[in-house]
């Protein structure tokens, strides 16, 4: 076995219920703070009982766990990997104490956003400072958490994606005359112009997704194509990152593009956001134009995905060099350790709603 100053990982994901009774309150987790009208909420709580009350998300990374364990064996790395959430069971919390219990000392953490921003990154930041406190009021102790960079242009990464868009064009009878079109998670547009530095001029999130994007247009060959925003929640006066997909589809429409290819380059796996907004929404809306349509898979699935994770890892150690495609800001040195730079991807500021 080789040899780490390591010795665990921690994949650090979002959360999401795993029974009907739990929707509400994990939603109610996600949104506390934010001002977010509950009758919102009751159109999400819709989404997921459509599903039975149950997220994918879950037991994808269960499967990228054991994924990742294999894959790590493989190489001759003996880490533990455990699994936590910002918003649902498993807490971070809860496995950050369970760590310190097993006598683990310093680890690495995969956060399942490929991205830079408040959300996709900062946020993680925080969550691994409020696990650790947590598990040092319960046990006494906790272990060090280096967060691993942001992967938007690991060629792994990029592959993998890649190759979902070349399997969605294979079973669409248009395949090679289809627009592609790549979405995100949209986010407030303040949030966005904070993500990043401010000797970036921010824009991290939106700058990263936009490489992202050119980068896999580029493996397949697309000589022209979209990114548009999904999944956008919270009170409608404040502004977020548009145009969304279903409204982009319309406007396609009246162009003339008959088909689409639709690629969630924003997302690391196929959860209930991606199969909701797109395979539903999405595509129900284009069969009612009469537009082609078909959605390529994330890149969770895919086995390279799992090797650039065990290659994130040995970069540090030292086993490996750094593999990156873009120039987009992307961690520096303020954003590799427990905390952020001063400054670095601010949270946005809160909008409190109204009293009528």
């Amino acid at each position: 076995m080789s040899t780490t100053p390591y010795d665990a990982v921690l994949v650090l994901s979002f959360g999401g219920p795993e029974a009907p009774d739990e929707v509400r309150p994990f939603l109610e987790n996600v949104t506390r703070g934010r001002g977010v009208p509950p009758e919102r909420l009751d159109a999400v709580e819709e989404h997921y009982q459509h599903f039975g009350g149950v997220s994918p998300i879950n037991a994808l990374n269960r499967e990228l766990v054991a994924a990742l364990r294999r894959e790590l064996a493989e190489a001759g790395l003996d880490l533990p990997v455990y699994f936590g959430n910002r918003n649902w069971h498993p807490f971070a919390e809860d496995t950050v104490a369970e760590m310190a219990q097993d006598g683990i000392t310093n680890a690495l953490v995969f956060a399942t956003s490929a991205y830079g921003g408040y959300s996709a990154c900062r946020q993680y930041h925080e969550d691994i400072a409020r696990a650790r406190d947590a598990a040092i009021e319960r046990t006494g102790s906790a272990p060090d958490l280096m967060k691993l960079r942001h992967f938007y242009d690991h060629p792994l990464f990029i592959d993998s994606v890649a190759d979902g868009v070349r399997a969605a064009r294979e079973r669409l009878d248009a395949g090679h005359e289809a627009r592609l079109v790549f979405t995100a998670h949209s986010v407030p547009i303040s949030a966005d112009e904070t993500a990043g530095l401010p000797s970036e001029g921010g824009h991290r999130y939106s700058r990263q997704m936009t490489e992202a994007a050119q980068l896999v247009a580029d493996a397949v060959g697309a000589s022209d194509h979209d990114l548009v925003w999904q999944s956008r929640s919270g009170p409608p006066q404040i502004p977020w990152l548009e145009p969304d997909i279903v409204d982009h589809l319309d406007t396609l429409h009246e162009k003339g593009v008959s088909a689409v290819i639709v690629s969630p380059v924003g997302f690391v796996s196929d959860h209930l956001e991606v199969v909701w907004d797109l395979d539903n929404e999405a595509s129900e809306h284009a069969d009612e134009i009469g537009m082609g349509f078909a959605r390529a898979a994330s890149a969770g699935s895919d086995p390279r995905f799992v090797r650039m994770i065990v290659e994130l890892i040995t970069e540090q150690t030292g086993d490996t060099t750094p593999r990156t495609l873009g120039s987009a800001p992307r961690a520096g040195v303020g954003c590799n350790g427990a905390l952020c730079a001063p400054g670095c991807c601010e949270p946005p500021a809160r909008r409190r709603p109204t009293s009528s």
